[in-house]
């Protein structure tokens, strides 16, 4: 059955794709549906309908927990993969009665959540080893939708060497090269990453990793002092000075100084980086405000030192996507900081909301297709391979 369904899939100028996805800050599961026709680097992708559906209550708040450590293991862990999976599948199930495309979907792509990115190397037992895990059972959005799921997009490429991110890089290739200017595809989200296009070049000539924290900080900091989800237009920060003794502290962290290919999640700059954080922005007298405006600098500062020092020619235009893209003291001090540039992503044409689920359902496809959708210059795998596990129904 699954041989013959991934041929019906393959023998299709253009399948409907729904990509799902949440990210680091886990604020809820963004759908987006699609039209994919063809393969590889010239496939055209148009998106028909995206919306983010917020996560529970009490489901974020315990991801949290889990995240932070203090929650009973394995078992809570197995009962969120399921609960996620549910919660995916609303998802998917919505944005396609929103969309109007019941009985029209061909597959359904997932990224789950992720819990645990380890993309240092680590030996036990004569091995050494990567690891990355996301939640969110795929057998249960299969089972709820009757579509088959691709899901777990991550795992082949550390199994082929690589950190397993960034993944985004293959989306920005296809859609958003560009012959005449060297790009930038900069998204903030919980963690910052960057995608470096040179003009005129092939997939393998692309640079990209993850920057630093991007919005996990000033989220924290938000919380810790004003009982804020977030820095509601970047009001906090601007109200507040950076500190600029912290902040050189703060930019001594190892990560910075790691040459490309790298990625890092929440366990680098998470809940543990953020209390030694405040608690050096305690002891040196900062208010509430200068703490926010200097994790909200340090996001810029690390954003601007990867170009400098990663980067191998000048920038001539940067496109920000993510919740950072939303913050406008953020993106001003940004605009200040960088020699290019700097635009809302939305500019290429596709919202900046909809752009990880995109990618999610150009994933899924690539994995029916047959093609390799991984980027070794992104990730330091030590080939190109197919990304994903397949779940029928």
């Amino acid at each position: 059955m699954g041989y013959d369904l991934v041929q019906r899939l393959r023998g299709r100028q253009t399948r409907v794709v729904v990509g799902l996805m949440s990210g680091t800050s886990a604020d809820g599961v963004t759908a987006a549906a699609a039209e994919i026709t063809g393969t590889g680097v010239d496939a055209g992708v148009r998106l028909v309908a995206y919306r983010t559906y917020p996560y529970p209550p009490e489901i974020r708040e315990r991801l949290f927990t889990l995240f932070s450590g203090g929650a009973p293991g394995l078992s809570e862990a197995s009962e969120l993969n399921v609960l996620i999976g549910h919660v995916f599948a609303d998802a998917a199930q919505a944005i396609t009665g929103e969309a109007g495309l019941e009985g029209e979907v061909d597959l359904v792509g997932s990224h789950g959540q992720t819990v645990w990115h380890q993309p240092w190397l680590k030996e036990a037992a004569g091995h050494r080893y990567r690891s990355t895990m996301q939640i969110g059972e795929q057998a249960v959005i299969a089972a709820r939708t009757g579509l088959p799921v691709v899901a777990d997009f991550r795992k082949a490429d550390v199994a082929a060497g690589g950190e397993g991110a960034p993944l985004t890089p293959y989306l920005d290739y296809v859609l958003h090269r560009s012959s005449t200017a060297n790009r930038v595809l900069q998204n903030i989200g919980g963690i910052a990453n960057l995608t470096y296009l040179p003009a005129g070049r092939g997939l393998d000539d692309l640079v990209a990793f993850d920057t630093g924290p991007g919005n996990m900080l000033i989220d924290a900091a938000a919380g810790r002092y004003a009982g804020m989800s977030h820095d509601v237009d970047g009001e906090l920060a601007r109200s507040g000075e950076p500190d600029m003794v912290l902040l050189e502290e703060l930019m001594r962290h190892p990560y910075y100084g790691r040459k490309p290919p790298k990625s890092t999640g929440r366990e680098a700059f998470g809940a543990g980086y953020a209390s030694e954080v405040f608690s050096l922005a305690d002891e040196g007298g900062l208010s509430p405000a200068d703490t926010v405006a200097t994790v909200t600098m340090l996001t810029v500062e690390s954003i601007a030192r990867a170009y400098e020092s990663h980067l191998p020619a000048p920038v001539d235009e940067v496109y920000v996507s993510g919740g950072g893209s939303r913050n406008p003291y953020l993106m001003e001090r940004l605009r200040r900081r960088l020699d290019a540039p700097v635009h809302d992503y939305s500019r290429l044409g596709y919202p900046s909301e909809a752009k990880e689920a995109l990618l999610v359902a150009l994933l899924a496809n690539e994995h029916v297709m047959g093609t390799p959708s991984n980027v070794p210059a992104a990730t330091g795998a030590e080939r190109r391979t197919v990304l994903g596990i397949l779940t029928l129904p």
